[in-house]
């Protein structure tokens, strides 16, 4: 099959974004960050920190449910990161 058609379903780690959503103070976010920052750094994922007391979208939608894990824009996980999970959602 051509390069020009096919098209793989699982996008490059390279070119995923995973963001946590948390705030200051939270020991589950520092957890949450911990296993994100190993899985980012090894599979080149960009990583992003958004604090929930300084977004109130976020706050309303994430309040009771931090720390949260999207990729790409979209809700991964919440609460606990499992790395395993992480790794597989992100391709890697």
């Amino acid at each position: 099959m051509s390069p020009l058609l096919r098209r793989d379903k699982t996008p490059n780690p390279a070119d995923r974004t995973v963001t946590l959503v948390g705030k200051p103070g939270c020991h589950l976010c520092d957890d949450a960050r911990a296993v994100i920052v190993r899985v980012t750094a090894e599979t080149g994922a960009a990583f992003e920190e958004k604090d929930i007391t300084q977004d109130e979208e976020l706050y309303r939608k994430y309040w009771e449910q931090i720390p949260v894990t999207l990729i790409d824009g979209r809700q991964h996980d919440f609460w606990r990161v499992d790395e395993r999970r992480l790794r597989t959602a992100l391709g890697a």
